[in-house]
C-alpha cells in the first residue's frame, strides 16, 4: 500500500460527508485537505519572497513592485528582502498602474536593496523595541517548556515609577514579537507598560513535542505563564493583547485561566482569528478549491487520526475553540479591531463576537487595511483607539 493510500484511507473516512463525490472525487479532496491541514499547523522556517521588486531608484528614493492588494494599499510598511538578509521601510504609494506599483523608501536599514530582486511586504514596521520606549528589558519567562524570551517596556506612572498596568502582547502565527511592537508607543502614553512575549514554535520560545502550533489550544498556557510572571514583577492590572491567532490564543487563556481573570481588565484584538473553521473555508476558496474542501480540513485537525496526518500530538477541538459559542463566559471589556478585505481571516468572526457581546465588545471596522495591518494603513485612527481604550480603563 502506497503511503498516499495509507493517508487517504482514514482522512476519506473522516470525510464522509462528501461521499456523494465519488471515489475519485473523495480522494482526491482527502489527500488535499490532509496538505492544508498540516500546512495550517506547521511553523514555516522562513517566510517566501514572494514579490517581485521590479527597480530601485535610490537617488530618488523610490522603489516599484508588483501590484496586488497588498502592494498597493496606502501607508507605511516594512520590506523584507533576499531572504530577510535585508530589510528597508516603504512608505506611500506615488504611482499605481494596475500592474506595477511605485513607492517611497523612507529607509534602508540593512542589505543591498538596490541588488534586490524578490522580497515580502510587512506589517511589522519596528526592528526592536530600542525603537518605541525610552528603556527596554530583555526578560525570560518562565513557561510550562521552558524560559521563552520577551521584552519588557516600562511606562512611568504619574509619579515617574514603572506603571503597574501592563498589556501583555501576543503576536500571530509565523509571526515574531517584533509584530505587536506597533502598540507599545498608544499603550505608554496611556501610562500602561508592556510586556512583548513569546511561545511555543514560534522560532524563539521553547518547541513543543510535536513542533506544531495548536491554534490556541496549546499556546494559551505560555500567556498565563507571562501574566503571572507580570504579576509577580509589580503589574497589578493587565490587559491581553491577541493579533491574528494570538487573538484565538488571547480568548482562550482568557476562557480557561481563572488565574488570568484575577488580574485582567480588558483584550485587545487586532485582526484576530475567532471562528477557525470559517477561516479554513474562507482560505480554501481563495485558492481556488472546491467549497467543501475547508470543512474537510477542519475535520481533518478535530479526528482521531490527527496526529498519524499533520503530525500533532492530539487533535485539535476546534469547537472549544470557538469564541463566538462562550461569549457568555467573556466578563470584560474587549477592543476589537479588523479590516473589511482582511484577504487572511475574514471579519465575519469578530461581526459574531462584536453581536453577540455588544455589552463588552467596541468593535472599529476598517477598509482596505488588509491583514493586521491596520496601524500601517492609519496609525493615527488606530493609535488613537488603542490609546483611548487603554486611558479609560
Amino acid at each position: 500500500m502506497s503511503r498516499l493510500e495509507r493517508t487517504v484511507g482514514p482522512v476519506a473516512a473522516v470525510l464522509g460527508g462528501v461521499a456523494v463525490l465519488g471515489a475519485a472525487a473523495v480522494a482526491a479532496t482527502a489527500a488535499t485537505a490532509v496538505v492544508f491541514a498540516r500546512r495550517v499547523v506547521t511553523p514555516e522556517p522562513q517566510r517566501e519572497d514572494d514579490l517581485r521588486i521590479e527597480s530601485v531608484d535610490l537617488a530618488a528614493g523610490e522603489l516599484t513592485l508588483t501590484s496586488n492588494p497588498d502592494t498597493r494599499v496606502p501607508g507605511r510598511y516594512g520590506l523584507w528582502f533576499e531572504h530577510d538578509s535585508g530589510h528597508a521601510r516603504l512608505g506611500e504609494v506615488v504611482d499605481d498602474d494596475g500592474h506595477r506599483v511605485r513607492r517611497r523608501i523612507e529607509a534602508v536599514d540593512f542589505g543591498r536593496l538596490d541588488r534586490a530582486g524578490r522580497g515580502r511586504l510587512s506589517g511589522w514596521y519596528h526592528l526592536g523595541p530600542w525603537e518605541v520606549g525610552d528603556h527596554y528589558e530583555n526578560v525570560v519567562v518562565e513557561t510550562p517548556l521552558g524560559p521563552a524570551p520577551a521584552w519588557f517596556i516600562p511606562a512611568p506612572d504619574t509619579t515617574g515609577a514603572p506603571s503597574t498596568d501592563w498589556v501583555v502582547q501576543v503576536h500571530g502565527r509565523g509571526a515574531k514579537r517584533h509584530e505587536t511592537l506597533r502598540a507599545v508607543s498608544p499603550a505608554r502614553e496611556a501610562g500602561w507598560s508592556t510586556l512583548v512575549i513569546s511561545y511555543r514554535n514560534d522560532g524563539e520560545a521553547p518547541e513543543s513535542e510535536d513542533r506544531r502550533y495548536g491554534l490556541g489550544g496549546t499556546e494559551w498556557e505560555d500567556v498565563v505563564a507571562a501574566v503571572r510572571y507580570a504579576v509577580a514583577h509589580g503589574a497589578r492590572r493587565t490587559v491581553l493583547m491577541g493579533w491574528s491567532m494570538g487573538g484565538s490564543i488571547v480568548l482562550q487563556t482568557v476562557l480557561r485561566s481563572a488565574e488570568v481573570r484575577e488580574h485582567l481588565v480588558g483584550v485587545m484584538l487586532e485582526s484576530p482569528a475567532v471562528d477557525w473553521p470559517d477561516i479554513l473555508r474562507f482560505q480554501g476558496r481563495a485558492l481556488g478549491w472546491p467549497a467543501e474542501l475547508g470543512g474537510a480540513v477542519a475535520r481533518v485537525l478535530s479526528a482521531p487520526v490527527a496526529g498519524t496526518l499533520t503530525g500533532l500530538a492530539a487533535p485539535i477541538d476546534l469547537e472549544a475553540l470557538d469564541a463566538v459559542a462562550r461569549a457568555d463566559e467573556l466578563d470584560v471589556p474587549i477592543l476589537l479591531m479588523h479590516s473589511e478585505d482582511d484577504g487572511f481571516v475574514p471579519i465575519d468572526g469578530s461581526r459574531r463576537l462584536a453581536a453577540v457581546r455588544a455589552d463588552l465588545v467596541r468593535f472599529e471596522v476598517f477598509d482596505e487595511a488588509r491583514h493586521t495591518r491596520l496601524w500601517n494603513f492609519d496609525p493615527e485612527r488606530w493609535s488613537g483607539l488603542v490609546r483611548d481604550w487603554l486611558a479609560a480603563r
